[in-house]
C-alpha cells in the first residue's frame, strides 16, 4: 500500500545517512584530522665526537673559572710586592748614595728620532691573479705589518705600494675601514712597480731624498752583491739594458746582497701563493729587465728546510740590517725559532 511504501523508503534514507556520517563514540576508528599532521619535532641527532670534545671544554672552563681568577689575583699581587720591594731597594741605594731618590725612579727612555734614508722599498701587488681569497686577505696584513715596521724603524726607506688596484684595494676600502689613508709618507700607486721606482728616483733625488748613512755609503772595490757561479758571475751593472737603480728581490736570484745601496729600489713581491709559483718575480724582473738578488740567509743561517719569506720579513729584515748592519742579527731577529734556523 501507499503509507507502507512511504515508511519503507524513510526507513532506507535513514539508514543511508547513518552509514554516511562519521561515527562519534570513543571507540570509533576515525580520527580527526588534527590526529594525522605530521611531527615537526624530530628526534635531536646524537653528538659527535667534536661536539662531545668541545662541549666538555666548555664546561671544565666554567667550573675552573673561580679557580682562574684566583690564580690571576694571587700572581697580580705578588708581581705588585715584587714591584714594590724593587722600589724601596733603590730608594735605599739612592738615599745611601745621597742622590735624590726621585731621579731614581723617574723612567729612563730612550729618545730616538728616525732617519730617512736615500733608499726605496716597493710592494708589488700585481699578483691578484695567482693568489686565492684567503691568501689576498693574508697579503693585506702583510702590508700594514710592512708599513709598521719601516715607519718605527731607527732608518726607514722610502715606502711604497704599487699594482694598488682589484680585490686588495676593495679590502682597504672596505674590511680595514681605509686604514691606508692614515699611514704616513707612505705613496701608493694604482701604476707598476717600474712606475713608483721612476717616482722613488725622483723623491730620492730631490730635497727630502734622506740621509746616505755611512752603512750605505758607496765603498770603492766593494761591490754592494756576492757573485755566483754560473749566470751570476757576470755584474749586473755590465749589462746597459737592465736599470740599474731598481733590484727586484727573489730568491731565484743568482746575485746575493752584500749591503744596500743609496738611490736604489729595492721591490718585494708583493704574493702569498705557499710557493706554488716557482719563479715568478725572478721571471718578472728579467722580463722588466731590472737588476735580482736574493737575501744573503745562506751566507748566515742553517735552515731545518727550506724557508720562504714573507713580505714584511722581508722589510722588516732589510730596516734591521739598516739599524745594525748585521744580518746574521738581523734574520735570527725576524725569522721565526720554529723555523729551526741557526747560525752558520
Amino acid at each position: 500500500s501507499a503509507p507502507t511504501s512511504s515508511k519503507r523508503k524513510a526507513e532506507t534514507e535513514l539508514e543511508r545517512e547513518v552509514k554516511i556520517a562519521p561515527s562519534t563514540d570513543e571507540g570509533s576508528e576515525v580520527d580527526s584530522p588534527q590526529e594525522f599532521e605530521p611531527d615537526t619535532n624530530p628526534p635531536e641527532a646524537p653528538l659527535s665526537k667534536n661536539q662531545l670534545k668541545r662541549l666538555r671544554r666548555q664546561q671544565q672552563y666554567q667550573e675552573y673559572k673561580e679557580e682562574r681568577k684566583v690564580k690571576r689575583k694571587d700572581k697580580r699581587h705578588a708581581r705588585q710586592e715584587r714591584k714594590r720591594a724593587e722600589r724601596d731597594a733603590k730608594i735605599s741605594e739612592a738615599k745611601a748614595a745621597g742622590i735624590d731618590p726621585e731621579t731614581v725612579l723617574r723612567p729612563q727612555r730612550e729618545i730616538c728620532t728616525p732617519k730617512l734614508t736615500r733608499l726605496a722599498f716597493v710592494i708589488d701587488c700585481d699578483f691578484e691573479g695567482y693568489m686565492r681569497e684567503s691568501e689576498i686577505v693574508s697579503l693585506s696584513s702583510q702590508i700594514t705589518r710592512s708599513y709598521s715596521q719601516n715607519r718605527k724603524a731607527k732608518y726607514q726607506g722610502h715606502f711604497f705600494v704599487s699594482s694598488w688596484k682589484g680585490k686588495l684595494k676593495e679590502r682597504f676600502e672596505t674590511a680595514l675601514e681605509k686604514a691606508h689613508e692614515r699611514w704616513k709618507n707612505v705613496h701608493i700607486l694604482e701604476g707598476g712597480f717600474r712606475e713608483a721606482a721612476r717616482e722613488a728616483g725622483q723623491i730620492m733625488a730631490g730635497e727630502k731624498g734622506g740621509e746616505v748613512i755611512d752603512l750605505i755609503a758607496p765603498r770603492e772595490n766593494d761591490p754592494p752583491v756576492i757573485y755566483g757561479e754560473g749566470e751570476g758571475t757576470t755584474p749586473p751593472e755590465a749589462d746597459k739594458e737592465v736599470e740599474q737603480s731598481v733590484v727586484y728581490l727573489s730568491s731565484e736570484s743568482p746575485y746575493t746582497l752584500k749591503r744596500l745601496e743609496p738611490n736604489t729600489t729595492y721591490v718585494i713581491g708583493g704574493l702569498v701563493d705557499r710557493n706554488r709559483e716557482k719563479g715568478l718575480c725572478y721571471n718578472r724582473a728579467k722580463d722588466y729587465k731590472v737588476r735580482t738578488a736574493k737575501l744573503p740567509i745562506g751566507e748566515y743561517m742553517k735552515m731545518q728546510d727550506r724557508f720562504v719569506l714573507t713580505t714584511n720579513q722581508v722589510v722588516e729584515i732589510m730596516v734591521k740590517w739598516l739599524g745594525c748592519g748585521d744580518w746574521a742579527k738581523a734574520f735570527l731577529d725576524v725569522i721565526p725559532k720554529r723555523k729551526g734556523g741557526t747560525l752558520k
